[in-house]
């Protein structure tokens, strides 16, 4: 009975066999990190996985664990991430495992097709990601500011119904500010997405992060060639929204782990 088993990371495209980084380091317990090659320029990355400690009983008993999920997670991606600058990169999820080196190549060719789909659709683009997080205070002040100081001095300075009209009128910027708010998100999607092949937005509308709620959490699949023009408009549309009261974060580049996804 065999003691180990395969642990696929990824599938790689690319125009040579791909040489795996010095510093490259596997989930703990895993063997090397090693290539198995499909066929002229498709490539598995792949390790040995001891049965003891990846058996799919000892996973289930591991995925009880958070702490020792996270690693595992972190130490995976890093394998993947060692890989960003080849062709193509086709991440697969955290314990994809098969009994021996042969199981892995049988299921990616039953998979060729898909594979070849996915490959056109990520060749020579990487997966950048951006979020845009609200400071309600330091918004609500740039807005007034852009109202006009008319208006707010009309608003402190009014007597005898000053509560209620001072409440109102935190409604009233309360609305502006979250109808800003949708404009400059939408805005600044769009303007990214120019840039990109491929653009995904998922729901993070008033999501609790450090700092004020999630406006914004989108992944852009940029063509290589185009990084440079990204990150300059990325850095641009950053200082910008920061006077307004945002804080824009973006991080990359990464293997296109959103846009493998089906």
């Amino acid at each position: 009975m065999p003691k180990t088993a395969t642990y696929l990371f990824c599938v790689i495209a690319a125009a040579r066999r791909p040489r795996v980084p010095a510093k490259t380091r596997p989930l703990p317990g895993l063997g090397p990190v090693r290539i198995l090659d499909v066929d002229g320029g498709t490539y598995l990355v792949v390790a040995d996985a001891p049965l003891s400690r990846y058996s799919e009983d000892a996973i289930n008993r591991g995925l009880a664990d958070l702490e020792w999920v996270s690693r595992a997670a972190v130490a995976h991606e890093s394998v993947i991430e060692s890989f960003v600058d080849e062709t193509a990169i086709l991440p697969m999820k955290l314990f994809t495992i098969f009994t021996s080196d042969a199981r892995a190549l049988e299921h990616i060719a039953r998979q060729r097709t898909r594979i070849a789909s996915l490959v056109k659709r990520v060749a020579n683009n990487q997966e950048w990601g951006v979020r845009l997080v609200l400071d309600r205070t330091a918004a609500q002040r740039a807005s007034a500011s852009a109202i006009g100081k008319r208006r707010t001095a009309a608003i402190a300075g009014a007597s005898g119904a000053a509560y209620l009209t001072r409440k109102k009128a935190q409604r009233d910027a309360a609305v502006e500010l979250a109808s800003r708010a949708r404009d400059i998100v939408a805005g600044l999607y769009d303007r990214l997405e120019a840039r990109a092949k491929l653009a995904k937005r998922r729901a993070a509308s008033e999501l609790p992060v450090k700092g004020g709620p999630l406006l914004l959490d989108a992944a852009f699949l940029v063509p290589k060639a185009r990084a440079a023009s990204f990150k300059s408009l990325a850095a641009r549309e950053a200082r910008g929204l920061s006077r307004q009261g945002y804080a824009m974060t973006v991080t990359g580049p990464w293997p296109p782990y959103t846009f493998v996804q089906e």
